[in-house]
């Protein structure tokens, strides 16, 4: 009984962290600068 009783617990307490963890969250913005540019000329080859 006692090793279901841990288990319980270590799966409450993990559910409760994630849980936390995706609140606390935050979506976040893409960075606006940088990524792909267009190459032209020498910088092409």
């Amino acid at each position: 009984m006692s090793f279901l009783r841990r288990t319980v617990l270590a799966l409450g307490v993990t559910g409760l962290v994630t849980a936390v963890l995706r609140l606390r969250g935050t979506g976040g913005v893409p960075p606006q600068t940088g990524g792909w540019r267009e190459l032209s000329g020498p910088d092409f080859r």
